[in-house]
């Protein structure tokens, strides 16, 4: 019954995902880290790295979400290259800084800075203007050089950190640049592959840095059994989504 949960959890992160481009770690690290500390005690190894458990695998689950994600709006034709590249290898960058952050701060620490985060970002969306404007029929504009390198280094940091994958950052800036909500949720999913991709992996390296193994189905601080319920999910969420785009 926990991992049918997981799965239901993890096809809304899909649906939410392939419709608006952000969403999947909002859903995943709050259900996974409550998940985990209702099923194990403030005395055990698990419970007490339930949320850098959470963060990890999110991370991972965000590849798969990603990458199906990117091709259904690729065929859509919702992908533009010029603001994809090189904002994604920026976006790369910091995600080495985060996932390093990550794994020396506190549970606490990075609990509260999720906490904190998400009330920011909806208070962000709603408050500023750009996101939730209706643009006129015009060019967008396009990155300038200090936000391409500044701000892909800081939405890398803050994502992998948070477990995010940084779309929830990357969608607003794209819609302030004037791009449609369509464009703007699309490109967020191959902006979002830096992070999964190099947080899953560093996340995965804290294995060395860990007196023993939290789990045999924890690889440093990934649930492959989590992720893989979370995966089968959100699979299936994309799927059911897709044709709305």
């Amino acid at each position: 019954m926990l991992y049918v949960t997981l799965a239901l959890f993890g096809a809304l992160s899909g649906v939410t995902t392939v419709l608006f481009g952000f969403g999947g770690g909002f859903v995943v690290v709050p259900v996974l880290y409550g998940v985990l500390t209702a099923t194990h005690g403030a005395q055990d190894a698990i419970g007490q790295a339930a949320m850098h458990i959470a963060v990890a695998t999110s991370t991972c689950v965000m590849i798969v979400n990603s990458v199906a994600a990117t091709r259904k709006h690729q065929r859509a034709g919702n992908i533009v290259r010029a603001y994809v590249w090189p904002l994604a290898a920026f976006i790369g960058a910091g995600a080495l800084l985060g996932a390093w952050a990550a794994t020396r701060a506190s549970g606490d620490v990075v609990r509260y800075a999720f906490i904190a985060y998400l009330a920011v970002t909806i208070l962000d969306c709603l408050l500023r203007q750009g996101f939730m404007a209706q643009h006129e029929a015009r060019a967008a504009r396009p990155l300038g050089q200090g936000v391409t390198v500044g701000g892909g280094v800081v939405i890398g940091v803050i994502a992998t950190f948070l477990g995010v994958g940084g779309s929830v950052m990357t969608v607003p800036l794209l819609r302030r640049r004037g791009l449609p909500m369509a464009k703007a949720a699309a490109m967020a999913n191959p902006l979002t592959l830096p992070v999964a991709i190099v947080g899953t992996l560093a996340y995965m390296a804290a294995a060395r840095a860990l007196p023993a193994p939290l789990a045999p189905w924890i690889i440093g601080y990934v649930d492959l059994l989590a992720f893989a319920a979370l995966a089968l999910g959100s699979l299936a969420g994309i799927r059911l989504a897709a044709p709305l785009i």
